[in-house]
């Protein structure tokens, strides 16, 4: 079982950045969405409380906060130390995408495989564990040393217990699972058409990786989407198209908490009302 997760919260916040004058905000929650900081929105506590409580509850042991130079509140905010985690930073100096910052978190890596997690997303513990306990050496796996996989959440589950609405799901990537268990394809914002070859119920990724140290291949090699950007992926297709890495599928019928945007602050301070966090 990897005992390591990597969190990506260097995010711009682009869409919590939005004005959004249906919404009603407390002071503190107007002042870290003006700023982008959507692990740090305070939701009865700072987002990524919850987040990190959540990783120590399934068993991680080691996060590496992946962050920007400029990311001053995190770093104070966590500068003390936790309790149940050791917790080191990853500068990714540019914004350049979510390879890139995997890239940023190459040393704290080393040669472990290690789980790779959205800071603005609440995984369910059951399914963050399970991945953890993913073994080499079993379908799945590139090699007798390192395991690699990824949850797949479905679609009819994230809709009916969380608070991501159908049209927010539909911009999300789409895989599809061999006979044995393994990722066949990953396709990011699907056409209508290409997205009914999913099946009625397709599963769903929400940027839940168990990754082995052949990514980080992946990362340097690829190029940036029409986005501009570097994306994980187009890293995870190369690694399984030039470099023979096979990643195992989790599916899962649990739900994610999604704090994308304004509109969600309050849905996601209600669902988490009461909850308690132990770092």
């Amino acid at each position: 079982m990897t005992r390591k997760a990597v969190v990506l919260a260097r995010g711009l916040g682009t869409r919590m950045r939005r004005p959004d004058a249906g919404v009603s905000l407390d002071g503190d929650q107007q002042a870290a969405a003006d700023r982008g900081l959507k692990a740090m929105i305070p939701v009865g506590r700072p987002f990524l409380d919850y987040v990190l409580s959540g990783l120590a509850d399934a068993g991680l042991r080691e996060v590496c906060l992946v962050i920007g130079p400029e990311h001053g509140a995190i770093r104070e905010h966590y500068g003390k130390g936790l309790t149940r985690l050791a917790l080191s930073f990853a500068i990714q100096e540019r914004p350049l995408g979510t390879a890139d910052a995997v890239l940023a978190a190459e040393p704290f890596a080393g040669d472990d495989s290690v789980l790779v997690l959205n800071s603005d997303n609440l995984y369910p513990v059951v399914a963050l564990r399970s991945l953890a306990a993913l073994r080499p050496g079993v379908s799945g796996s590139v090699g007798p040393a390192h395991a690699a996989g990824l949850v797949g959440f479905h679609q009819s589950s994230l809709l009916a217990g969380g608070n991501i609405p159908l049209e927010r799901i539909r911009a999300f990537a789409l895989i599809s699972v061999r006979p044995d268990g393994t990722l066949a394809r990953i396709v990011e914002k699907p056409a209508e058409q290409e997205s009914r070859t999913f099946g009625p119920d397709p599963l769903v990724s929400m940027n839940l990786w168990l990754l082995p140290p052949p990514i980080y291949a992946a990362c340097r090699a690829i190029r940036p989407s029409p986005r501009g950007e570097l994306e994980l992926q187009d890293a995870v297709r190369y690694a399984m198209e030039q470099l023979g890495v096979r990643f195992l599928v989790i599916e899962s019928d649990e739900t994610v908490l999604d704090l994308s945007s304004r509109g969600d602050i309050p849905a996601v301070a209600g669902r988490l009302a009461g909850v308690e966090v132990r770092l």
